[in-house]
């Protein structure tokens, strides 16, 4: 899997934060993790110059390199990052690299720039293109919590996508109880879809509510026979006991009806689980859906024993905010 497919670890959408930045003076640190794509305003400036949609430090007079410390909102493993440089032409920077290091609790400002942090190189320093996406695949198995990104020597860098693998605390989880199998902040991950032309897949697994219609999962109108689906790794295999639907936003556009099938297979096998070897089994048939309800379903389930995975099927078409799957983890 292409690790752009993977989640962003670090979007603001789950959470995460630039939380100090040794110089962010024409703009400022945290547009740097914007959910939005950059964009450029031709004729806006500030009382400190050209506005940019991005992270952008003075020009540096000294010897040296800008940076700034990044709290994941998603600790997990990084499998590849993104420096997009959108619109800096003239002032990107010439070089990069990224590092990372693992909290167990929420460190102060003071203790995230002490010289005693021991930070793992993720990305050496690599040459950057203006005006670009640049990818850079990142070879570690190290669960990271904290970022500190680096640029050579100043300039600006308009987004820094962090793709990778969540990795929850398992132990915290498990003293909670039942938990969420489904959601992105536990380690879930749609794998794939059908379709998603208005709204991306892993929308259906993030956090919190949607918060508009973008915010959801949303597939064109189908004019053809058959019905939309998406598939899911669960966090962990577990049992399930309650689903939600949640169409929140979607009024005009909602599917008919859904239905929910899941399996049981072993880490690794049909990485996208869409081979017809796979064999599915129904833990909640065919159900009407309403506009803009949040559908809450527990009594209508079938016990379908320890569940890795799950097929999501919407009928024929249409968008669904979230959809929460409630369980215990498997022994």
């Amino acid at each position: 899997m292409d690790f752009t497919e993977l989640l962003d670890l670090a979007s603001e959408k789950v959470g995460g934060a630039v939380l100090v930045a040794n110089d962010d003076f024409f703009a400022p640190k945290e547009n740097l993790l914007r959910a939005s794509e950059p964009i450029f305003i031709e004729d806006k400036y500030t009382d400190r110059g050209k506005w940019m949609d991005g992270w952008e430090s003075r020009r540096r007079r000294t010897p040296g390199f800008d940076w700034c410390i990044i709290r994941l909102g998603l600790p997990g493993i990084v499998r590849g990052v993104v420096v997009d440089t959108s619109y800096f032409r003239g002032n990107y920077p010439e070089q990069c690299s990224l590092e990372g290091v693992s909290f167990k609790t929420l460190p102060t400002e003071a203790e995230l720039i002490d010289e005693a942090v021991e930070w793992i190189s993720l990305l050496a320093v690599a040459a950057l293109n203006g005006d670009s996406r640049n990818p850079f695949p990142i070879e570690s198995n190290e669960r990271i919590t904290h970022l500190r990104f680096k640029i050579f020597p100043d300039g600006g860098v308009a987004r820094l996508r962090v793709y990778g693998e969540v990795v929850p605390d398992w132990e915290r989880l498990k003293r909670i109880g039942p938990i969420d199998l489904a959601a992105a902040e536990n380690g879930a991950l749609v794998l794939s879809c059908s379709d998603m032309f208005f709204g991306h897949r892993h929308n259906l697994i993030m956090p919190g509510r949607a918060a508009n219609m973008s915010d959801g999962w949303e597939t064109k109108r189908r004019r053809g026979p058959g019905h939309d689906w998406a598939i899911i790794k669960l966090a962990r295999a577990g049992h399930i006991h309650a689903i939600e639907v949640d169409t929140s936003h979607f009024k005009g556009n909602f599917p008919e009806s859904c239905s929910l099938e899941t399996t049981n297979v072993s880490a690794g096998a049909h990485e996208e689980m869409t081979d017809p070897s796979v064999q599915w089994t129904t833990v909640l048939p065919r159900t009407k859906l309403h506009a803009h309800t949040r559908h809450y379903f527990d009594q209508e389930l079938a016990d379908t024993g320890v569940v890795s995975h799950l097929r999501f099927n919407i009928f024929p078409d249409g968008g669904v905010s979230r959809l929460r799957v409630y369980g215990t983890l498997a022994e």
